[in-house]
């Protein structure tokens, strides 16, 4: 059974009747599909007319035959029979070279509401998106969250712990992967997901493209998420490891590539003293926990990267935009933005010894700003101090707390 992403719904609905072209991207896999077909229900039980919604799957055998832009455009346009508005759906759009020109074209030609969607960020790139600037507007949607993952086993009478935040941090929010119980079973899963975006949204029709290099490397950044990030460490851990050259200039782009596909999420680190963004991506996330682990064989749960990934991508989801705090004397883990007003962070797994509190704490002590100040941990207990906020990990992902900002 489905469940109502309500957090992306909600983002969605008040562009319904604009003429904005909604585009619906993210990592293939995580439920783009699903929320279109929610917004076409969600239309139909407003009262609209069945015959005034078009709707193509461009993954789906039925539509097989659309190979050129002439060839959607073609279907869509014999399909409108009156000038009454139509709402007009295209699912996995990039298939079709030149998709941009039929969108151009119906929004100057029909009363319509377009909403589409794609895997890949270069669905909006290159010359042919000049034909659309300034027309669209992107929602990004990624796998579940823990609250979603809670959500879908309820949903589905399947028994739900809070305990279950070891499961989410190890195997991740890729709605599939919930079908399958053995270990074994979900990692042939999420490997083959991979290969999949791979063949599909990063080397598509290049023979040229070394796939095997590609995998070896992206693997091994996406394990290494939340570090501080070096290309040397990563020219010389190929190196080591395979016993090959590989240049800087191939590994940027090849995280380009992983960008593009919603593999990772870059972060920028944000001067807290000057109160601007720095130049540089200092770090990567990954987009799902379950890629992190495709390659290794455990997960060290006191790890504070992998509860800084789901962190960072919870903020992502509810639409801040997330900086690392950079001060004089060190950094803060996060800075989340949102219509002008902010809130610091620090993510750890226990605040187990008087050392770890004072590292944690004491992270905002150059931090003069008088935003809010939150430390995030497994901790049960409220280990609030100094005007500083602790919140427990798991009662923020399931929204039982939340964070403020000034």
């Amino acid at each position: 059974m489905f469940i109502n992403r309500e957090c992306y719904m909600d983002m969605i609905r008040p562009f319904y009747e604009t003429d904005l072209i909604k585009v619906i991207t993210g990592i293939r896999r995580s439920g783009k599909s699903v929320i279109l077909q929610e917004i076409r229900n969600e239309f139909l039980t407003r009262g609209i007319n069945g015959n005034h919604i078009i709707y193509i799957n461009l993954e789906d055998f039925e539509y097989e035959f659309i190979k050129t832009a002439a060839d959607l455009n073609s279907e869509i346009v014999n399909r409108i029979s009156d000038g009454g508005k139509y709402y007009i759906f295209v699912d996995e759009i990039q298939n079709v070279e030149g998709f941009e020109k039929v969108l151009a074209s119906l929004r100057a030609t029909v009363k319509c509401s377009v909403f589409v969607t794609g895997s890949n960020s270069t669905l909006l790139s290159g010359e042919l998106a000049s034909l659309l600037t300034g027309r669209t507007v992107e929602f990004e949607v990624m796998p579940f969250s823990f609250l979603e993952m809670s959500e879908y086993f309820k949903a589905n009478n399947r028994e739900f712990s809070e305990d279950m935040i070891f499961d989410y941090l190890k195997w991740g929010g890729f709605p599939l992967r919930f079908d399958f119980v053995r270990e074994q079973d979900r990692r042939r899963y999420l490997l083959s997901l991979y290969e999949g975006i791979i063949k599909k949204d990063i080397s598509g029709k290049s023979s040229r493209f070394d796939k095997k290099t590609f995998m070896d490397i992206s693997l091994y950044i996406l394990a290494n998420a939340g570090k501080e990030f070096s290309v040397e460490n990563v020219v010389n851990y190929y190196g080591t490891h395979h016993n090959k050259k590989i240049t800087r200039q191939t590994v940027y782009n090849y995280l380009e590539k992983m960008q593009k596909a919603y593999l990772i999420h870059a972060v920028k680190k944000f001067n807290i003293s000057g109160k601007e963004a720095l130049k540089g991506n200092e770090k990567y996330y990954a987009v799902d926990m379950g890629l992190r682990i495709i390659n290794t064989n455990s997960v060290n749960f006191e790890d504070t990267f992998f509860l800084e990934n789901i962190i960072f991508n919870e903020l992502l989801m509810r639409g801040y935009t997330v900086y690392t705090g950079k001060t004089y004397k060190g950094e803060v883990d996060f800075v989340a933005i949102k219509d002008g007003r902010k809130c610091f962070l620090q993510v750890c797994y226990l605040l187990a010894s008087p050392e770890t509190i004072s590292r944690e704490f004491d992270a905002f002590k150059p931090v003069s700003d008088s935003s809010p100040k939150y430390v995030l941990s497994l901790d049960r207990v409220d280990m609030s101090r100094d005007g500083i906020g602790h919140i427990n990990i798991v009662d923020f992902l399931l929204h039982r707390k939340d964070i403020a900002l000034t």
